[in-house]
């Protein structure tokens, strides 16, 4: 018997292999950068993930190419996801950069482990192997983990992380469990012969069905599904703004994918199990996102109570099963990530030095400091209630039509029921902004860096509704 070899493509992974050794200088280069100058890793990483981009867009190849010995697909899908994360990330980075100098905590610790968090975020994104899988998701949840944790004089910040981590780890232990059923009953890690296997199987064997239980909890935990969400709140609102920031934006892309690879790839056959569960998934998300949000008073809380709603919209579309539910989520996810980034924005621009203006009082008179800045978050509040003619409401919109299209119409009202709920609390933000009247009336300052990119983030997810064919056409076509 004579073993074959085959040279893996690297060329398809240089996306990755870059990032990795861009990190790795970054890392190495920010020990020999002064205080003073540490703008310049701030720069390095930045100029990281435009070198990234480039490469990820010239070697993206036209359908899926696999290279590791199956364990790493590069495809239109992977490649619209990795540059979205990139994107977000880049200004994620932006966005933090003032935050971080008012608290002195402008480290290089930062943007490494960003960096390296976007790298896990690029395995999830092109796994098709349950460890290339858990190489990617482990990569990523520690560098959330010490990011969560990075102002160390917080201790909001160190419970978060404690919480985060101890969560993490249970729900890593869940997702291998359910992954190590799947390899005993099918004889493989593969996603790919994973599909064939569950074909020739009888789809009611027990031990898949105890696999799939024990997978779709992992993922649940990861995207912060009810009931397995205890952690979005308290992580969202004990981390230091930046780094909510990034947590509600581009990881929520890489859950995605995992549901995507997992259930829509490898296992597609076990469709009416999965697409139950994820019913009840949705649903209780929907309805604990919204309900409890509207107790909130704590802006950073009411935000994590609007992810775990707006996660109960995109498992909608992948339950669906068909590809007009998979490119509706994936456009929801995208368009949600930049909504979401910006609503965290705001934060950081009302804070001042040494204060999180993460209470909805912070907001009270907002309209006559900066009348600009309001109507922007206007924009953003009326794209996340899902009011016309913002990118919110057409995201909606395609999901819903994708859930009666399977016939699942109550399933739709369900959904649009909550959303009514849900409109309560986005809509005290703008009466809170426009009506009530603030105890500080000085203008509010904003350096021309951050008025520019809050601007042009809120003004796009306007644009992006009002002419929304080009994204959803390249979601479209993303899954072939």
């Amino acid at each position: 018997m004579t073993n074959s070899f085959t040279i893996p493509d690297f060329a398809l992974a240089s996306p990755e292999i870059f990032l990795l050794a861009m990190a790795c200088v970054v890392l190495v280069a920010d020990l020999f950068i002064s205080e003073k100058n540490r703008v310049l890793t701030y720069i390095l990483a930045q100029l990281s993930l435009l070198g990234t981009l480039i490469i990820t867009l010239y070697v993206a190849p036209s359908e899926a190419t696999y290279t590791f010995s199956g364990t790493y697909v590069s495809d239109p899908m992977g490649t619209l996801l990795k540059t979205s994360i990139y994107l977000i990330t880049a200004s994620v980075f932006l966005y933090s950069r003032s935050y971080l100098i008012d608290r002195d905590i402008f480290k290089g610790e930062y943007y490494v482990l960003g960096l390296f968090g976007v790298l896990g975020m690029m395995i999830m994104v092109s796994a098709h192997n349950f460890l290339t899988i858990y190489l990617g998701l482990e990569l990523l949840s520690l560098s959330l983990y010490a990011m969560v944790a990075f102002h160390k004089d917080s201790l909001h910040a160190s419970e978060a992380a404690m919480k985060y981590f101890i969560l993490g780890a249970i729900a890593s232990g869940m997702l291998l469990y359910g992954m190590s059923m799947f390899y005993g009953a099918t004889g493989t890690l593969d996603l790919g012969e994973l599909a064939k296997a569950i074909q020739t199987k009888d789809s009611n064997n027990i031990v898949l069905i105890f696999g799939l239980v024990f997978v779709i909890v992992g993922l649940a935990f990861k995207l912060g599904a009810v009931p397995f969400h205890m952690w979005v709140p308290d992580v969202y609102h004990g981390a230091p703004t930046s780094v909510t920031m990034f947590i509600s934006s581009a990881p929520k892309i890489a859950g995605f994918a995992l549901f995507m690879r997992l259930l829509a790839e490898g296992m597609a056959d076990m469709h009416a199990g999965w697409q139950d569960m994820l019913v009840i998934l949705a649903v209780l998300s929907l309805a604990v996102g919204n309900i409890i949000a509207l107790a909130q008073t704590n802006l950073k809380r009411m935000l994590a109570y609007s992810t775990i709603s707006h996660v109960g919209f995109i498992l909608l579309g992948i339950l669906a099963g068909t590809k007009d539910g998979y490119s509706a989520s994936m456009f929801y996810i995208i368009t949600y990530a930049a909504t979401a980034m910006a609503a965290f924005a705001l934060i950081i621009i009302l804070s001042k030095r040494g204060s999180e203006a993460d209470e909805l009082v912070s907001l009270k008179g907002l309209s006559k400091r900066s009348p600009w800045i309001a109507f922007m978050m206007l924009l953003l509040m009326f794209s996340m209630t899902g009011v016309p003619p913002t990118v919110g409401f057409y995201a909606k919109l395609l999901v819903l039509q994708a859930i009666i299209n399977i016939d699942m119409v109550w399933l739709a009202g369900v959904a649009v029921a909550f959303s009514v709920i849900g409109a309560f609390y986005y809509l005290r933000v703008i009466k809170i902004m426009f009506f009530d009247e603030s105890e500080d009336n000085e203008p509010l300052e904003v350096s021309a860096e951050m008025n520019v990119m809050f601007s042009a983030n809120s003004l796009a997810v306007l644009f992006v509704g009002l002419f929304p064919g080009a994204l959803i056409g390249v979601c479209i076509a993303a899954l072939g």
